[in-house]
């Protein structure tokens, strides 16, 4: 369990292609305090160490988790969003976000609003009905508070949200460009809400 806030830029050191391709993300965090098997939200997709250095983890990525989220298009350099598993007691800083990437989004517009950027994202039909005005979304690992939203004939939706300064120099958000994909994960209250719904 995580919270969207981000604790580190890692950035992606090497990739291995192997059986599941393992990646090798440098990273800030005091390693000796990582165990073997620990969970660390990687741009939002929760990850399992299974490796340390003295700079650097090393995560195992399955052919699923490529396909379903915007890990298959890194390289190395790469910037990379952490965030260490919650713990009892921890500060609740953002929203509840579990790692589990509900699908994919694309940055479509990055515009100037004062010191922020408004970021617009597009997201398929799928995805659409969670997101909600003044609701919580997790973009690649970060917890964010959607601006607007507007729905397409095809089903498909975009929203818009803002990233102040702190942000974009916290997390992958000071560099991203138009054209990037994103992982997106949707509120899971809203998930639940959804549920209910379908069955009443």
């Amino acid at each position: 369990m995580f919270t969207g806030i981000i604790t580190d830029v890692g950035a992606v050191r090497a990739i291995d292609k192997r059986g599941d391709t393992r990646l090798v993300i440098a990273t800030q965090y005091d390693t000796a305090s990582i165990e073997i098997g620990a969970s660390i939200a990687c741009s939002g997709a929760c990850l399992t160490v299974v490796d340390v250095g003295e700079d650097w983890f090393a995560v195992d990525v399955s052919a699923e988790t490529l396909s379903r989220t915007c890990l298959g298009d890194w390289r190395p350099g790469a910037p990379v969003n952490l965030e260490r598993a919650l713990k009892v007691g921890d500060e609740l800083g953002g929203h509840i976000v579990t790692g589990h990437v509900d699908g994919l989004g694309e940055v479509v517009a990055i515009v100037p609003e004062g010191d922020s950027r408004r970021f617009t994202f597009a997201v398929p039909k799928v995805l659409a009905p969670y997101l909600a005005a003044k609701g919580s979304v997790a973009i690649n690992g970060v917890s964010l508070t959607v601006n607007e939203v507007e729905d397409k004939a095809d089903g498909s939706a975009v929203f818009g949200v803002n990233i102040i300064p702190h942000t974009q120099e916290h997390t992958t958000f000071g560099s991203a460009k138009v054209g990037e994909r994103v992982n997106i994960e949707i509120d899971i209250l809203a998930r639940y809400v959804a549920r209910l719904h379908e069955r009443t």
